[in-house]
């Protein structure tokens, strides 16, 4: 497993894992329109300035890229992982990354929890701040919570190889 920093060339690759996560597993917990929200809002566009800014980390099995993860100063964004690489570390070993960038520079990590990952951001020591909806343009409703966890002594980040 290694995470790398992604590269213009790695647009597509980041794109896909982000929009076949969401298609695979959000309509179990959200309606229709929430569901399109959250592809939009996870676009080429916004993949793209992230990846030029060095914000964006692919995961990778051997040559495979699995998952990825966004990191924006203290705030962890776009953690997916492909559905059928789910339940094996993979998005631990993305959350311990992101950790470690973020806890590095700051003492506290905030995110953005979906119903799908809550859970496992509340078993990280996240604790919610705040809740949110937004009116998708279907009429339905999307609902999230601002999480945040305060570091202590993260490992610093590195690439990870092996």
């Amino acid at each position: 497993m290694r995470i790398e920093q992604a590269s213009p060339k790695m647009l597509s690759t980041a794109y896909r894992i982000t929009q076949d996560t969401i298609d695979t597993i959000y309509p179990d917990y959200y309606p229709a329109g929430a569901v399109a929200f959250f592809k939009a809002h996870h676009s080429t566009e916004k993949i793209e300035a992230d990846i030029r800014n060095g914000l964006v980390w692919i995961l990778y099995e051997d040559e495979t890229p699995v998952g990825t993860v966004t990191v924006n100063e203290n705030h962890i964004l776009r953690l997916f992982v492909l559905p059928e690489y789910q339940h094996k570390g993979y998005g631990r070993a993305l959350l311990d990354f992101a950790e470690a960038k973020v806890f590095a520079e700051y003492p506290e990590a905030e995110l953005d929890a979906s119903f799908p990952a809550k859970r496992i951001y509340l078993m990280r020591g996240y604790v919610e701040q705040s809740y949110h909806t937004i009116s998708t343009d279907k009429g339905d409703i999307l609902c999230y919570d601002v999480m945040v966890k305060r570091g202590n002594s993260a490992p610093e980040p590195k690439e990870i190889r092996g």
